[in-house]
């Protein structure tokens, strides 16, 4: 009698980059909760759904604080899905992993890429000399309306072939080009590059942020609305101005 071997279907590890949020808290926690309920309160959801890293570099705390803000977070909703800069006596097994090594772009699928997306000529203005027209970063082109509730996530820079609705959000670790109007979120930079920007031609945002720093449809000047805008940082403050 012969004997058939079945060989088992080996177990599948797929790598996958996630972009991800990162919340780095400033002590003492109270005013800084304080500061984050105020800007959920303003972007109703920002929050929910989407990866978040805790980053504690440099926070002298143990770690029963460290379980405290995580556990206060969760009671807000935002769910930590690891902790950056955290030493071994800081974290334990009910805590989430430590994380390290996050990098604004990884393996990018060469056919989801466009080489070059297309640029508003009016990012030439001189009132942004910041902006360095040669830098080299992936990007994608998106045709159709980003719709509420839809999130849109990338590594490199976005641009928007039409409009992004409430409740929608872009974001993006390089630059957001929107060649409609804006009435979502906007966040680039979301990786820590500083020299990103944000261009729409109809401005009617919930929210606009580029590395961390961020103004609401409150903090918007009148004057603004309905006009086609940029955002860009100089000396950690977010700058805007119309176009054309």
């Amino acid at each position: 009698m012969s004997e058939t071997l079945t060989a088992e279907k080996p177990i599948r590890l797929k790598g996958r980059s996630i972009l991800a949020l990162v919340l780095s808290p400033e002590l003492p926690f109270d005013d800084w909760l304080r500061r984050l309920d105020d800007l959920a309160a303003r972007s109703a959801g920002y929050f929910l759904k989407r990866p978040i890293i805790l980053d504690i570099t440099g926070l002298d705390i143990e770690r029963e604080q460290v379980r405290d803000l995580v556990s206060r977070l969760g009671d807000r909703d935002v769910r930590i899905m690891g902790i950056e800069g955290a030493a071994p006596s800081q974290l334990a097994a009910d805590l989430p992993p430590a994380m390290s090594g996050g990098r604004p772009a990884s393996d990018i699928d060469p056919a989801d890429i466009q080489a070059e997306s297309p640029q508003p000529a009016a990012q030439s203005k001189p009132a942004a000399p910041e902006w360095k027209p040669g830098r080299t970063v992936p990007s994608i082109i998106v045709t159709e309306p980003v719709r509420s509730g839809q999130s849109l996530m990338f590594e490199g820079d976005i641009t928007v072939v039409g409009s992004v609705g409430s409740g929608a959000e872009v974001v993006a670790g390089g630059s957001i080009h929107i060649y409609g109007t804006l009435r979502g979120r906007a966040v680039a930079g979301s990786a820590g590059d500083a020299s990103a920007r944000i261009f729409c031609s109809k401005l009617e945002a919930e929210l606009v942020a580029i590395t961390g720093l961020y103004k609401t449809s409150e903090d918007l000047e009148p004057e603004l609305r309905g006009k086609s805008v940029q955002f860009w940082l100089k000396n950690d403050v977010l700058m805007v101005e119309k176009l054309g």
